[in-house]
């Protein structure tokens, strides 16, 4: 028995803490005051709570306790139905770049800053696990030389550019 649980935790530490893809690094930090506001996606992987939308935004406001609400909003493409969700989240360390955010709570995901541009007008945000990411924008759409640049380093974060889907923004 003794051995049963050895090795049970052995692969634990080896499997549960071992990854394929390298820790993912963040920009080095985030004037939050400066990323609130609206920001428009122009591509997103596809994930069930986005699924069939356009028209996606996100509006980030400084709460009283520090904290951000966040407003994520669409359009359905086959509808046109407007929906809306509202969540919190927070810093986990003072270089704000990553964020824990919450719509159901108390279940909270990962909301990396994974390149800023210097005037905060667009932004690449993902998750460590590689799962989500998302092209933000101030404006509805980015110019090729940003979209290009940003795809160019996809591979070094071991994203798949290839899983992108597009965002309608009329």
């Amino acid at each position: 028995m003794k051995n049963i649980l050895i090795l049970l935790v052995t692969a634990f530490l080896f499997f549960g803490c071992s990854s394929k893809n390298p820790p993912l690094e963040t920009v080095n930090k985030v004037d939050i005051q400066k990323y609130l506001g609206t920001w428009y996606e122009i591509a997103r992987f596809e994930h069930r709570f986005e699924e069939g939308c356009k028209n996606v935004k996100a509006n980030y406001s400084l709460k009283d306790n520090g904290d951000i609400k966040v407003i994520n909003s669409c359009t359905q493409i086959k509808t046109g139905e407007k929906t809306e969700a509202t969540g919190v989240a927070y810093a986990v360390d003072e270089t704000n770049s990553k964020l824990r955010v919450s719509f159901f709570r108390p279940f909270y995901g990962d909301y990396w800053v994974l390149m800023l541009d210097e005037e905060y007008k667009y932004a690449l945000v993902g998750s460590p696990n590689r799962e989500y990411l998302w092209i933000l924008s101030r404006t509805k759409t980015i110019s090729d030389e940003t979209k290009n640049n940003i795809l160019a380093k996809l591979p070094a974060l071991k994203f798949d550019a290839s899983k992108f889907i597009w965002t309608i923004q009329d």
